[in-house]
């Protein structure tokens, strides 16, 4: 699959988007540039459906990917974790050659980012 979810994310994003009460909304996870690692991810949510973006659903959630952010997110998991750090959602990427401290910025395998990780 494209994108995976875990149990633990599938069940707070459905807990997340029931709060908002718009049964039009999904997640929309993306990539863009910054970062301390080059790349960071983002979170928002989403009524519009692009033409190209990828639609990814689970566990009863709906999740859209547009292309340029599909190209570093594919064969991810995205994970729902509670712990000393607080609660957060963490993306699990295989093409990530390096991250830093914080989890929301990565360095791509194939190059790029400023090094920092």
């Amino acid at each position: 699959m494209f994108l995976t979810l875990t149990p633990n994310a599938c069940k707070k994003l459905g807990t997340l988007l029931a709060d908002e009460n718009n049964p039009n909304l999904k997640l929309r996870i993306f990539v863009s540039g910054g970062g301390c690692s080059g790349f960071q991810y983002g979170f928002t949510f989403d009524e519009n459906q692009e033409e190209n973006d990828e639609l990814i659903e689970a566990g009863g959630v709906k999740v859209l990917v547009d292309p340029m952010s599909g190209n570093y997110l594919k064969g991810a998991e995205v994970d729902y974790v509670e712990d000393l750090n607080g609660a957060q959602f963490v993306i699990k990427n295989p093409n990530a050659a390096s991250s830093c401290g914080c989890g929301k910025s990565f360095t791509p395998a194939q190059g790029g980012g400023c090094g920092n990780a």
